[in-house]
């Protein structure tokens, strides 16, 4: 069947890479995709928030498996659509993607299933949120209730830096629409994770866990970011605490949202902060996580479509993914300046070169083919998260080696990248 993935990212060409793969599928079709998309299948000009133009060549081309990468055309309906045509297409409806399409909405349904969260409040003017600031005896985390690329979250160690984000969302409206309405929520320390499940409606599918590292700099310094690198598995995620994420997380919000009439096919990733037995969700989304989806599905052998095709139509029983038992480690490259205003276009050199070892792979975010005379065909950087570079080793430590020695062979001018990607797991 063919087989057609939405997005751009590294996570779409992580899951492109990945489908291909599967000998079910015959052809791997991106929208709009990147330069190393294209070179695993091809690429069509559609952007992934076309809802309308990518069901019109879902229909024509008669895709039997519709794959949605990012949040944004989720929580605008797309499997709605593909649904009313009949089209198979993996990934929640918009009523499931309101988990991570509102925080508000998310934090009170977590409330309401027992799922353990911290303290908040919800605001739309400044003097209330101040007040809420002033009321609280720990640090605060202010949210931006709507989608902002993962960047809408600002981590307060002082009041005075909590009021000065509520300032920069509903006075500067630094995050547009999304930050009209805000969370203010109590700031909780320790470890964090990432989990994520398939879940077909009814049952849930554990995938291997994995450690994302959302801050631009060294040492968990600087501002958040969409992610800057992740590992697979995170150590701090036990077998009995994975029992524990289940139980306590994943099964209750998907017997809730059945519960609701809104029946969760997908996948559903949990954002944790473990601290010894305390387990707190920081966050609910609707779909794969990038960069943790470069490490979990190069571990993955089991065939992927197979997973995804289950999951989007309630066949989840008896199916129990399979993992290459060495970890794996992705370090994003990306371009100076992010998350900030960055430059695009450079030249990206060294990428072959990178992925010689059969350890070590590659995965596209923010390129593009420069086809002008002068590049003379050759990957320019188009994005703030330009490469995610992935490796195996048979220890974490050297999965971090081994990324680190790849990630040096490729260079663009201005390029960035944090150098401590796994350190915590290596620590342990």
């Amino acid at each position: 069947m063919k087989v057609l993935i939405v997005g751009s990212g590294g996570r779409e060409h992580a899951l492109a890479w990945k489908v291909a793969q599967s000998p079910k599928v015959t052809e791997v079709i991106c929208a709009p995709g990147n330069a190393g998309t294209a070179a695993v299948g091809r690429n069509v000009d559609i952007g992934a928030n076309d809802l309308d133009g990518l069901l019109a060549f879902a229909e024509s081309e008669k895709i039997g498996l519709t794959i949605v990468g990012p949040e944004d055309p989720l929580c605008r309906g797309i499997v709605d659509k593909f649904d009313a045509k009949g089209l198979v297409a993996f990934g929640p409806t918009a009523a499931g993607a309101r988990l991570e399409g509102s925080k508000a909405f998310c934090k009170q349904f977590m409330r309401d299933q027992g799922v353990a969260t911290s303290d908040f409040g919800v605001f739309t003017e400044v003097a209330p949120a101040e007040a809420y600031i002033d009321s609280r005896t720990v640090g605060q985390v202010v949210k931006a209730d709507g989608l902002a690329a993962g960047k809408g979250v600002i981590v307060c160690s002082t009041p005075a830096e909590a009021k000065a984000a509520v300032r920069q969302m509903l006075v500067d409206h630094r995050f547009g629409e999304a930050g009209a309405s805000i969370l203010v929520e109590d700031r909780v320390e320790g470890e964090e994770a990432s989990f994520m499940a398939l879940c077909d409606g009814l049952r849930v599918v554990p995938l291997a866990s994995s450690q994302d590292h959302k801050r631009a700099l060294d040492g968990d310094e600087g501002p958040n970011t969409g992610g800057m690198g992740a590992y697979s598995p995170a150590p701090v995620v036990t077998d009995e605490l994975a029992k524990r994420i289940m139980a306590e997380v994943m099964q209750p919000l998907a017997r809730g949202m059945a519960q609701a009439g809104t029946p969760y096919r997908g996948v559903l990733y949990a954002g944790l902060m473990i601290s010894g037995d305390a387990l707190n969700v920081l966050e609910i989304n609707c779909r794969f996580g990038d960069p943790e989806t470069q490490p979990v599905l190069a571990r993955l052998q089991t065939d992927l479509t197979t997973l995804l095709g289950a999951a989007a139509s309630g066949g989840l029983a008896g199916l129990e993914p399979q993992w290459d038992p060495r970890p794996a480690l992705c370090v994003v490259m990306a371009a100076g300046g992010y998350p900030g205003s960055y430059d695009k276009g450079h030249v990206i050199e060294g990428i072959d070169a990178a992925q010689e070892s059969d350890d070590v792979v590659v995965f596209h975010a923010g390129t593009t083919y420069d086809d002008s005379d002068h590049n003379g065909g050759r990957i320019v950087s188009s994005g703030g998260r330009v490469l995610g570079v992935t490796a195996f080793g048979d220890t974490i430590a050297e999965a971090q080696q081994n990324a680190y020695t790849a990630t040096r062979k490729i260079s663009w001018p201005d390029v960035q990248y944090r150098t401590d990607i796994g350190n915590r797991a290596v620590n342990r």
